[in-house]
């Protein structure tokens, strides 16, 4: 292979036995060390109690760190998952807090539940989780952010996200809005779960 037009980088991806919480201290550490590599000054994070996003804000306190949380309403009518005593660490924090529609659910969802059928959101989240719950979840916070207007494109960003709870997927993007979600551009996969590597 003629590689004199090409630039190459070797970078370490991480990957874990199984998906989960478990995991969430050693993500946080290694893309915290990869970002700092990079140079790479804003962080997203997925969050659901807010646990993971005030532990997150510890570990990346000189950096811009934006928490999306799930929609209130997502999981009970009317009530928001995100905890006020982690509301009130993120505040005194200085993160930034995005509670909004999921890029991937919303009116799509609402069609699935009362019609029976797929939308294409749901598609797209479905195909990202090939790649586990986590990647699907890194696109999507990107997108939403993106549409609050709480990252700027073409700019690339850590973005982690985990399986259930906690953190167990980061990766390196570029976000984009969501009407704009062909352009969505995955740079670099830091560590992610893979419970079905051969090596493991």
């Amino acid at each position: 292979m003629d590689t004199s037009q090409t630039s190459l980088v070797v970078a370490q991806t991480v990957y874990f036995s199984q998906p989960g919480p478990s995991n969430t201290e050693s993500t946080l550490a290694i893309a915290r060390k990869r970002a700092e590599m990079l140079g790479i000054d804003t962080v997203l994070v997925a969050t659901t109690s807010g646990a993971t996003a005030v532990r997150a804000a510890e570990v990346f306190a000189d950096f811009t760190v934006v928490a999306v949380t799930h929609s209130t309403g997502f999981a009970t009518p009317h009530q928001q998952e995100l905890t006020p005593e982690n509301v009130a660490a993120l505040t005194r924090a200085g993160v930034h807090v995005l509670t909004t529609t999921h890029a991937f659910g919303g009116v799509g969802r609402a069609v699935r539940k009362k019609l029976g059928t797929y939308e294409v959101e749901e598609i797209i989240a479905f195909t990202l989780r090939i790649f586990g719950q986590g990647m699907k979840v890194v696109a999507e916070i990107a997108l939403m952010a993106a549409d609050a207007g709480l990252v700027p494109e073409n700019k690339p960003v850590l973005a982690i996200a985990g399986t259930g709870r906690g953190a167990d997927t980061a990766v390196i993007l570029y976000p984009t809005h969501a009407q704009a979600f062909f352009d969505l551009e995955f740079a670099e996969i830091i560590c992610m779960p893979a419970p079905r590597h051969p090596a493991l």
